[in-house]
C-alpha cells in the first residue's frame, strides 16, 4: 500500500506576509487514529509539515513475536529520504534501532499509567470473575496477581473497536494505556488509573519517541523545543530494560520511575524520577519478569 501524505499549514514569513517558502518536513506514522493524533501533536510544533501514512506489518497482523512490527516500515522509509521524521509511540520502540538513524527527540510524556475502563472505582469493586479485556502480557500477569480470580481474555484493536465491544457487553471491563484514551478524546472513559506501584506500566507508555537519520544525512531534525530532557532520558533508561532484544509491548516487561532522571508529563508538568530494578519473581503467573522499583 502506497504512503498517503497530509498537509499541514504553512508558516508564515518573519514578517506575516507570506507562507515560507520551503519543503515541509514529512512526519511518518502509522495510520491508526491513535498514530494520527499523535503525529498532529508533533506537527502542531512544526512549521510546516505533511503527514505521510505508513502501514505497518503490525497494522497488517503481524503477531506481538515480530520486534519491529509497528516500527520496520517506518524506518525503512526514514532510510530511504521518504520521510524526515518517524513519530513512534516509545513503548513500540524494540532495544536496539536500524544503523544510521537515532532517537532525537521526545516530547513532554503523557499519563504514562494504565486506566481501566468499566463500571467500577477501584480494582477492588471490579466483580468477582469478571471478564476484563486486554491484550498484554504484562498486564494479564501483574493483574492475575492482585486478583487471581479474574478472566483476562485476548482482545485486539484499535481503541475505538475495544470500546465498542465492551459497550457491546462481550467484556466487563477493559485495561488500557491511559495516554492513549486522553489523546483520542477518550479521558471521560476512564473508570480509574492504576498507580505505578500497584499496576507498572510498559517501559516508555505515554511517550513519544521521534527518529531521525543521524546527523551529516541531511535530515530535519526535531526543534530543541521537543526534546524534553527529563522525557528522553527516562524514556531511554526504561527502553534500555528489556536488553533480550525483544520489544516492551510484546513482553511483561514493566517499568516504575522512582529515582534519577526526572521527567515531566504533559498533563501536570511534574517530575518523577526514574531507577528501576528487577523484583525478585515469585510464580509465572504472578510476575512473569516484572520489572518494578524500589
Amino acid at each position: 500500500m502506497s504512503p498517503r501524505s497530509r498537509s499541514g499549514a504553512a508558516a508564515s514569513a518573519p514578517d506575516g506576509r507570506s507562507p515560507v517558502a520551503e519543503n515541509p518536513i514529512r512526519l511518518g506514522t502509522r495510520g491508526s487514529a491513535l498514530a494520527l493524533a499523535q503525529a498532529r501533536s508533533v506537527a502542531a510544533r512544526l512549521p510546516r509539515t505533511e503527514i505521510v501514512e505508513i502501514t505497518t506489518s503490525g497494522d497488517r497482523g503481524s503477531g506481538p513475536g515480530d520486534k519491529s512490527r509497528f516500527t520496520k516500515e517506518i524506518e525503512e522509509a526514514l532510510l530511504e529520504g521518504r520521510i524526515d521524521i518517524a513519530i513512534h509511540s516509545a513503548k513500540d520502540v524494540p532495544a536496539e534501532i536500524p544503523d544510521g538513524l537515532a532517537i532525537s527527540g521526545v516530547p513532554a510524556r503523557e499519563d504514562p499509567r494504565d486506566a481501566y475502563v468499566g463500571d467500577a472505582r477501584s480494582l477492588e469493586e471490579v466483580p468477582e470473575d469478571a471478564r476484563i479485556g486486554t491484550s498484554s502480557l504484562r498486564r494479564r500477569s501483574q493483574l492475575l496477581a492482585l486478583r487471581p480470580d479474574l478472566e483476562l481474555i485476548e482482545l485486539r484493536g484499535n481503541v475505538d473497536t475495544r470500546l465498542r465491544r465492551l459497550d457491546a457487553g462481550d467484556y466487563d471491563g477493559l485495561v488500557l494505556a491511559a495516554a492513549g484514551l486522553r489523546r483520542l478524546g477518550r479521558a471521560d472513559r476512564i473508570a480509574f488509573e492504576f498507580e505505578p506501584a500497584v499496576l507498572t506500566p510498559s517501559p516508555g507508555q505515554g511517550a513519544l519517541a521521534l527518529e531521525t537519520r543521524r546527523p551529516g544525512s541531511g535530515t530535519s531534525e526535531p526543534r530543541p523545543s521537543f526534546a524534553a530532557s527529563g522525557s528522553r532520558s527516562a524514556s531511554s533508561r526504561q527502553a534500555a530494560i528489556p536488553r533480550s532484544g525483544s520489544s516492551p509491548g510484546s513482553t511483561a516487561h514493566g517499568c516504575r520511575c522512582a529515582g534519577s532522571a526526572a521527567f515531566p508529563t504533559a498533563r501536570s508538568g511534574s517530575a518523577t524520577r526514574s531507577t528501576a530494578t528487577r523484583a525478585e519473581p515469585t510464580s509465572l503467573r504472578r510476575s512473569v519478569g516484572c520489572w518494578r522499583s524500589e
